[in-house]
């Protein structure tokens, strides 16, 4: 590998280098955002409770029927396939000529949707039961009890698993270039293709690619951490105090009689 010409790739190619970064960033970050609303829906209709007769039951039965087919569909096929499906077989089909772009955050968030679905399922399914019994004692629908009680706790269970499918996606997003979206994969094949220096020019690739997954791996950490609170507390009549370091240090000074 030459690194002068990593450096003169850089320097020539930096607002390609960028721009690419850039859509990726933009596609993945909207397709996760809107994967994960699209989870959460999938997820609090597939844990709703099966009425015993009726049209209910009926109706129910067919919406769980084709989410199912949804999530075993994309779960099961890869998202190059999906783009190419979508993106051209909607315009030779149905005449549809979509916004590159748009196809591509409509398949990144309809890819995520299928796996979020799961994942959220599986957080709500990991509540106690008995709080769902709680909330039905006083009152509450299903749709209510999700909001108030489940769905603020499975937000928070679910979080690493969300950043996990943001990052997934960060790399994923590589794969549009089928469809021409001018992501950072399809920026560098070109800036490669320009240089005759492909090694160099996926180098420089990857380590922005590593730049933007560690940044967002640490960032997310960082709000797991915040959510999370501190570790020592103290009940003081019906309010909750943080216990702090010093505080336990003179409780145990106090205690050894020093």
């Amino acid at each position: 590998m030459s690194y002068e010409w990593v450096v003169k790739i850089i320097s020539n190619n930096g607002p390609m280098f960028i721009r690419g970064a850039g859509v990726t960033l933009l596609i993945s970050m909207i397709g996760t955002i809107l994967g994960s609303i699209i989870g959460l829906l999938i997820g609090v209709i597939r844990t709703m409770p099966m009425p015993e007769r009726g049209a209910k039951k009926v109706i129910l039965k067919v919406i769980n029927a084709f989410l199912s087919i949804y999530i075993e569909f994309f779960r099961g096929t890869p998202m190059i396939v999906q783009a190419m499906v979508i993106y051209y077989g909607s315009a030779l089909a149905f005449g549809i000529n979509m916004n590159r772009l748009a196809a591509a955050i409509f398949i990144v968030s309809i890819n995520t949707g299928a796996y979020m679905s799961e994942i959220v399922r599986g957080g709500i399914v990991s509540i106690d039961k008995g709080q769902f019994e709680a909330a039905h004692a006083i009152g509450m629908n299903h749709i209510q009890t999700m909001v108030n009680v489940v769905l603020p706790q499975v937000i928070r269970n679910i979080l690493p698993a969300t950043g996990n499918e943001f990052v997934i996606n960060i790399k994923d997003t590589s794969v549009l270039n089928v469809i021409s979206v001018s992501e950072l994969y399809f920026e560098t094949k070109s800036i490669a293709g320009n240089n005759f220096r492909y090694f160099e020019s996926f180098f420089v690739a990857c380590i922005i690619y590593f730049i933007m997954t560690f940044t967002v791996t640490r960032i997310l950490r960082l709000i797991e951490t915040k959510l999370d609170g501190p570790d020592n507390y103290i009940m003081l009549g019906n309010q909750m105090q943080v216990e702090t370091p010093e505080d336990i240090l003179r409780k145990t000074k106090s205690r050894d009689g020093n």
